[in-house]
């Protein structure tokens, strides 16, 4: 079975072209014995939706590649040591600046995990105790998730809180947040950006871009400053819902243009839309530059950001948006450094990793605060979970 293919044995072949590799600088080589391999997906005994590591090329001097020695330079290949055939894609992505990320389709020992998280601290601190028998007074759940964008619990800390696990915090809310929907489900999207960036930082267009739908008065402001200012941004509606009556104005829509072609510019506009913008994480992790509006909407992530060091600040009115692509043009250097830290931060912090660690700890801390045990009560249904009829598997906790 798969699982137990998984948790037997994981072998990484690096298959090192002996000459130069296309693409590669001439007389530069990488180094087998050199070359660097780490990450959780190494492990065995650790179990994720996707299993990925880390490569980074390094020659035979000791120095790293900075740039892509060539896609087809790494095969890596997943075996068991007790079955024959071992029926699991991977795919290595090349993420053009000398390093690449393998992927194919745990415990926080395994994981190595952080202590905590700052959001978590501060999100939790608003309830020294959590009592399931008062909360399923309160509201007919002990343990309320929102499924909608908008936050809920809008009392006041010196008030009765209720804890609601929600997607998006804001200034003016109490919600516990959790990573998005969207960024857990699709971690392996994390990885496709960072093989799809466009092209490199000298040859991109320097000019801001932008495109969506017409969530958010702002957004009828940018696409009004992009008619004004095409040769500074590059921005329009894809789709129109909440101004249907300003269509005339702002239109007219242009078709949906692909995710990765968004890296062609130097900068990306990162404007909220009915909550804060779910893109932030995938822009963060491309090869551009974020300018990102002030909000009082925030991700789990957002507090661990800083301002001229992961993106550069536009007002929430987007009064000073031309000034700071001006200074983004003028200081180029400096705007790529922003956009190379933003990028390791999105590769450090917003992996599939990084998010199961902090559902894990939340959840943990979490627990701890709860007085009472959990009980399943009248009215409350079963919810089956899911077979999966084409990879069965009947894995088993590890004794700790």
């Amino acid at each position: 079975m798969l699982c137990r293919v998984l948790s037997l044995f994981v072998l990484c072949c690096l298959g090192l072209l002996e000459q130069t590799p296309p693409g590669a600088s001439t007389g530069v080589v990488p180094s087998a014995t050199r070359t660097l391999v780490w990450g959780s997906g190494l492990q065995a005994n650790v179990v994720l939706p996707a299993r990925f590591f880390y490569i980074q090329t390094v020659d035979s001097s000791g120095r790293n590649f900075t740039s892509s020695p060539g896609e087809n330079t790494f095969e890596v290949k997943i075996m068991s040591p007790v079955e024959q055939f071992t029926r699991i894609w991977v795919q290595v992505l090349d993420r053009k600046d000398g390093s690449f990320l393998p992927s194919g389709s745990v415990w926080k020992e395994d994981m190595h995990c952080p202590v905590s998280f700052p959001q978590i601290e501060q999100d939790l601190a608003l309830f020294p105790r959590v009592d399931p028998d008062r909360n399923a007074l309160e509201v007919p759940q002990q343990f309320f998730v929102n499924l909608g964008d908008w936050p809920l619990e809008k009392r006041r800390p010196s008030e009765r809180l209720h804890p609601i696990f929600s997607w998006c915090g804001s200034n003016d809310t109490r919600d516990v947040v959790m990573p998005t929907y969207d960024l857990t489900e699709v971690s392996l999207d994390m990885m496709s950006v960072q093989a799809n960036t466009g092209p490199p930082w000298r040859e991109k267009n320097a000019t801001a871009f932008w495109r969506g739908r017409d969530s958010r008065k702002e957004r009828l402001e940018l696409v009004k400053l992009a008619r004004a200012h095409p040769d500074m941004v590059d921005a329009a509606f894809t789709n129109f819902f909440f101004f249907k009556h300003d269509e005339s104005l702002y239109g007219p829509l242009v078709k949906h243009v692909s995710f990765f072609d968004f890296f062609k510019y130097k900068y990306q506009i990162n404007i909220d839309g009915t909550v804060a913008a779910y893109r932030l994480p995938y822009l963060l992790a491309g090869d551009s530059v974020v300018l990102k509006q002030d909000s009082g909407y925030y991700e789990h992530f957002y507090s661990q950001l800083r301002p001229w060091v992961h993106y550069i600040p536009i007002r929430a009115d987007l009064a000073d948006l031309q000034e700071k692509i001006h200074w983004a043009r003028e200081q180029d250097e400096e705007a790529r450094k922003i956009a190379v830290a933003g990028q390791q931060f999105a590769r450090n912090h917003l992996m599939g990793d990084s998010i199961f660690c902090y559902y894990y700890k939340l959840f943990q801390e979490y627990a701890k605060l709860q007085v009472t045990e959990p009980k399943v009560r009248e009215g409350m249904e079963r919810v089956e979970q899911p077979t999966d009829d084409l990879f069965p598997c009947s894995c088993h906790r590890i004794p700790q």
